[in-house]
């Protein structure tokens, strides 16, 4: 019994490597290698594949971005409207203060310093025109005061004899002519007037008045300074009065200009022209512009760019200052979606808008959709 069991196994095996044999026939399987299973796709959190999640840079330098990697960039794209807008000009500028709303405080003579009624002002104070800010105590030397002393023992001396004069005609009264007695006492008067006021101003103090009203921008004093003739005190400014001076180095542009716009940080101002000046400073025309709406965040000399309309008009498409980035060679770009997991950069010719904005003028087509959110992580994709 255990022999036939025996056979029936080696005659399977046999059969079944004859079988094989005749399957393959006289091919040589010596170099063949073990077949290995394709890996399955690894998949990340929201189930999309990874090799397909992964961003790239195609071989004619656009870019694959699947949906998945967009959203996770943040990207936002706009249609672009081309449209005829006015042209605009930049120019560097800062802010000044107004002329009728602004001032400095000054010593007309040399002195020592003393506080004001409510003592010295003080940065960010508000103050009244014609409000007391400080005294200046007149400084004189040795010798000014010596001379000063004399002419008041002098005046002293005079001003004895003429009021004994006086006196004397008045109990001559009907023997002294009127016109005699009316010049002692005019003399007296005289004399009386030159002594005091040789006795005060010594001792005089010298008030320093706030020009305009508005606030205290600058202090350039302190109790028991000793400043000089001309010095600057105190500066004062009304902040809801601004203007900005801009320098304009082509005179074409002067007779076009319309409104205008100046860029802070986090902001824009809104201005007015008011005027250019017909003399150069620094090879340029200066041009004067008004804050418009109040009380703002600035400081005077803080410098700005401002953004002037002109009267000429250009056709493009007003798109966010965000959306251009640099291209291959230092050019303003823009990546335009071109497909929806294909992004293409595109070289552009622009020109400043408003405040966060610009115009282009040439590069781009009706219709298409340029990225304004995340255009300087696309630049990052190898």
């Amino acid at each position: 019994m255990k022999t036939t069991i025996r056979f029936g196994i080696a005659a399977c095996v046999a059969l079944g490597l004859c079988a094989q044999a005749m399957a393959h026939g006289d091919e040589d399987h010596s170099k063949d290698q073990p077949t290995v299973a394709a890996k399955a796709p690894v998949t990340t959190g929201s189930g999309a594949p990874q090799e397909l999640v992964a961003a790239q840079r195609l071989a004619d330098g656009s870019l694959f971005v699947p949906k998945v990697v967009q959203h996770q960039l943040g990207l936002r794209t706009v249609l672009v409207d081309l449209r005829e807008t006015a042209a605009t000009v930049e120019f560097s500028g800062k802010i000044v203060a107004d002329a009728n709303a602004g001032g400095v405080v000054q010593a007309s003579q040399a002195g020592r310093i003393e506080p004001g009624p409510k003592g010295m002002p003080t940065l960010g104070q508000r103050v009244s025109r014609g409000q007391i800010l400080a005294y200046v105590r007149p400084q004189i030397s040795s010798m000014e005061r010596g001379n000063n002393q004399a002419q008041l023992a002098e005046l002293e001396s005079q001003l004895a004899i003429a009021e004994r004069k006086v006196q004397r005609y008045a109990q001559l009264e009907g023997s002294v002519p009127q016109s005699a007695m009316e010049a002692a006492r005019i003399e007296w008067d005289s004399l009386k007037k030159r002594h005091t006021a040789l006795s005060g101003g010594a001792k005089a103090l010298e008030a320093m008045l706030a020009p305009v009203s508005g606030v205290v921008s600058a202090v350039h004093a302190v109790i028991g300074q000793v400043v000089d003739a001309k010095d600057v005190l105190f500066e004062v400014v009304d902040p809801t009065r601004l203007g900005v001076e801009a320098l304009a180095y082509d005179a074409t542009v002067l007779d076009g200009l319309t409104s205008a716009n100046a860029v802070i940080p986090g902001g824009s101002l809104e201005l007015q022209y008011v005027g250019a000046g017909r003399q150069l400073r620094e090879q340029a025309i200066p041009l004067l512009f008004r804050v418009k709406g109040g009380k703002t965040s600035v400081a005077v000399g803080q410098p700005v760019k401002v953004i002037a309309q002109t009267t000429q008009v250009i056709k493009g498409a007003a798109i966010a200052q965000a959306a251009l980035v640099k291209g291959s060679a230092n050019q303003a770009s823009v990546w335009v979606h071109t497909a929806p997991e294909r992004f293409v950069l595109r070289k552009v010719h622009s020109q400043a808008l408003v405040a966060g904005h610009v115009l282009v003028s040439s590069g781009l087509a009706k219709g298409e959709r340029v990225v304004v959110e995340g255009a300087g992580l696309l630049a990052q994709v190898k």
